[in-house]
């Protein structure tokens, strides 16, 4: 399998086992299962021991594909991928939150705070772009980390129609390729439930977003994750849709890419 073609599933909470958007890709060998179920100390924050783990258990994946990471408590998946990127590149996320806190726990990797970390680790990360915070989340954020990033609020969002945002993303360089984190919380809550308080952006929306990048840009890696509990199920029918609505637009983007 090509590199680029590589459909990742963590496995952290189980809830994907409630889902069957993979299924086909299963049948063709063309998905790999991380099994991390249950890892101690990688709930929400990701302490040494549970890193070193995830670092042995994806050793033999590059960045590059697509990446289902479980719910937004395990966003942080996205700052271990991206430290493999070895060429200067763009990171853009979709986000409720802008994941940009500084930990409160020593150095700890969080899913609060992944973002900030990445800017200040991962020398290759040259722009961030953050677009559906509420602006007075970002205002929060330190100075030094909000001049490395071009952001879109939610109120912003709101005031603008989806051609001025096309235009928007449309704007974005293309000297660098870019790698794309989605958290399904910047959807509204009739396309997408989340354990984590979420916009209003419609999933019609954001895939007309997607598509204009895949279209215009050099995309290593499509990040998903914003799952619901497992323990909650039944709304989980909107996250299974949503995850195979996208897995369909990497595997068309991958297959425009490679004409």
């Amino acid at each position: 399998m090509n590199k680029d073609e590589h459909i990742i599933v963590m496995n952290f909470s189980g809830i994907y086992r409630q889902q069957f958007f993979q299924e086909n890709e299963e049948q063709n060998k063309k998905i790999s299962w991380v099994e991390v179920q249950d890892l101690p100390g990688s709930n929400c924050y990701c302490d040494e021991d549970a890193l070193t783990h995830i670092r042995e258990k994806i050793k033999e994946y590059g960045p590059e594909g697509i990446h289902f990471l479980d719910s937004g408590n395990y966003h942080y998946m996205s700052r271990i991928w991206m430290e493999k990127i070895t060429v200067p590149f763009r990171l853009l996320v979709f986000d409720n939150h802008t994941d940009m806190q500084l930990p409160a726990f020593g150095g700890l990797l969080s899913c609060g705070g992944w973002i900030a970390a990445a800017l200040e680790e991962l020398p290759m990360l040259k722009e961030v772009i953050l677009i559906g915070p509420d602006q007075s989340a970002f205002d929060q954020v330190e100075k030094g980390l909000q001049e490395r990033v071009r952001f879109l609020s939610r109120e912003i969002l709101l005031d603008m129609d989806e051609t001025e945002t096309e235009a928007f993303l449309m704007s974005v360089s293309k000297d660098l390729p870019i790698y794309i984190s989605v958290d399904k919380d910047v959807l509204c809550t009739e396309d997408a439930a989340t354990i984590w308080s979420q916009g209003d952006m419609a999933f019609r929306a954001l895939a007309r977003y997607l598509n204009v990048i895949m279209k215009e840009q050099n995309v290593l890696t499509l990040d998903i994750c914003g799952e619901c509990d497992p323990d909650c199920l039944e709304h989980n029918d909107r996250n299974e849709y949503v995850n195979r609505e996208l897995l369909n637009m990497w595997k068309e983007w991958r297959k425009h890419h490679e004409k």
